[in-house]
């Protein structure tokens, strides 16, 4: 395989998962060898493309929700602990900063930490000893030291931050191994994969969560908390996005730690990062939780940023020129829900843009956008003016209220997703979100490439929660816990 031409993937492939890590290695060392550094999580290429392409093709459209082989993990609780044993896979740009936060937290130990670049393990170790932590066991002898990580009796939460490529296999080797996994966005790039993950925590009683930051974020829970009390009235519409240019970032041979970022706009047309904008507006419109998301749309633009941006900053030597892009440089998404209401998804990381993730919920009572936030509601608002959002700071929830200015990066949400994680998993409460959220809004990732090559045909979004998302239960909306 050769992991500079263009990988049109079929993100619907059916096989079982078989291939080994180590033929994965073998069929990517070359990618990792343009790179120009060492076999670091960030220079491997991609597990995912290798098993699509030695899979057969799919039949268009998603298969039929498997049986389910266990109980469901909707409104499973954590069990009571006194203490929160982590253990951090992956200590790059993101992991080498949350653990910050997970240091920050009281009940919480980081007994092991796990990357292939020694260098940033036992930075991380260090920060933990400092902390005034015992030493964690370190884990840094190559691609799956992973897996002893995951086998140790002494860790309840395995949290995962590496390239996307990891993600899938890593999760299922936690769950296998008896441990709750949360993972960084995308949690999976395949439907079959996210599948598996849901039949995994169903069957092995753990939960596997998609670390949705910006669903903590101050103004996407203060929307969520009035959207609930009906200050919206019913609701019709949002929008999300990831709108933000990554250009100088995906050719910074050291930013990403290799190619392996920028590599799937060789392979995939749609919408690669749905999450951050679909999580938050997934959650005020309850889904999975009274309504549900049924079918994805999508068209794509032209793909000009990258080879533009190339054009203009990266000498002819450089191994990029061996790449054709195909990813879209603008995504736009219409999905669905059980109730027929619509919301729009974006995603753009090679052009000039602001960043943006739109954020948007609109209703019969009026609309609030983001970025700037703004908001205009009946009967507060009559002039056609857009009104300071500002003026509802009542509204927020009572995780801004009680960490008014927590520490950590984007403005705090990191923060409040680890404290409140970690709360829950100690008091042994219910989970924000699930296995069935992440799913859900992770679907996208394959869903909309297949629609863009149909078209903009529309695609089906399998019913993860198999029925469950008929029945109200609680979400982000949490009450605040008695300690």
């Amino acid at each position: 395989m050769n992991d500079d031409a263009p990988q049109d993937l079929d993100p619907l492939n059916t096989d079982d998962g078989s291939m080994s890590r180590r033929s994965v290695l073998r069929t990517t060392a070359g990618a990792a060898g343009i790179a120009g550094v060492g076999l670091g999580f960030g220079t491997l290429g991609s597990s995912t493309a290798a098993a699509a392409e030695n899979a057969p093709v799919a039949a268009s459209g998603p298969a039929a929700s498997p049986a389910r082989k266990g109980a469901t993990m909707a409104g499973v609780p954590f069990d009571r602990r006194s203490t929160v044993r982590v253990g951090i896979v992956g200590l790059g740009n993101r992991g080498g900063s949350m653990i910050d936060l997970f240091l920050a937290v009281a009940g919480v130990r980081v007994v092991a930490v796990c990357d292939p670049v020694k260098d940033k393990a036992e930075q991380a170790a260090a920060k933990v000893t400092a902390a005034g932590q015992p030493a964690p066991a370190v884990y840094t002898n190559g691609q799956d030291d992973y897996e002893n990580l995951c086998k140790r009796g002494d860790i309840d939460f395995v949290y995962v931050a590496t390239p996307w490529d990891f993600h899938f296999e890593m999760a299922k080797t936690a769950m296998l191994n008896g441990k709750h996994v949360g993972v960084e966005c995308p949690v999976a790039l395949r439907l079959d994969q996210l599948w598996q993950l849901v039949d995994l925590s169903e069957r092995t009683r753990r939960h596997c969560m998609q670390l949705e930051n910006c669903c903590y974020g101050q103004n996407e829970m203060r929307v969520l908390r009035m959207a609930h009390a009906g200050l919206f009235g019913d609701l019709l519409h949002g929008a999300g996005a990831y709108n933000h240019d990554l250009r100088g970032l995906m050719f910074d041979p050291d930013y990403y730690e290799g190619p392996w970022r920028r590599l799937w706009h060789t392979r995939l047309r749609g919408d690669l990062y749905p999450n951050h904008g679909f999580g938050p507006v997934a959650n005020y419109m309850d889904v999975n939780r009274g309504d549900r998301a049924v079918s994805i749309t999508s068209v794509g633009s032209p793909s000009l940023g990258l080879a533009e941006y190339r054009e203009k900053h990266m000498p002819k030597g450089d191994p990029s020129w061996k790449e054709t892009y195909i990813e879209s440089d603008r995504t736009i998404s219409l999905v669905q829900t059980a109730k027929g209401r619509v919301i729009r998804l974006e995603h753009d990381v090679s052009t000039p843009h602001p960043y943006s993730r739109i954020n948007s919920l609109g209703g019969t009572k009026g609309v609030f956008e983001d970025y700037p936030a703004r908001i205009y509601l009946e009967p507060d608002h009559t002039d056609d003016q857009w009104a300071d959002f500002s003026a509802y700071a009542d509204w927020d929830h009572w995780l801004w209220k009680e960490h008014a200015n927590p520490p950590g990066g984007h403005g705090g949400m990191d923060y409040m997703l680890v404290f409140r994680l970690m709360q829950c998993m100690r008091l042994g409460l219910v989970p924000d979100f699930d296995v069935y959220d992440a799913a859900t809004w992770t679907a996208p990732v394959p869903l909309s490439h297949l629609s863009i090559k149909a078209g903009g045909a529309p695609q089906q979004i399998p019913d993860f929660t198999r029925g469950e998302w008929k029945k109200a239960r609680p979400g982000m909306d949490s009450q605040q816990p008695a300690e």
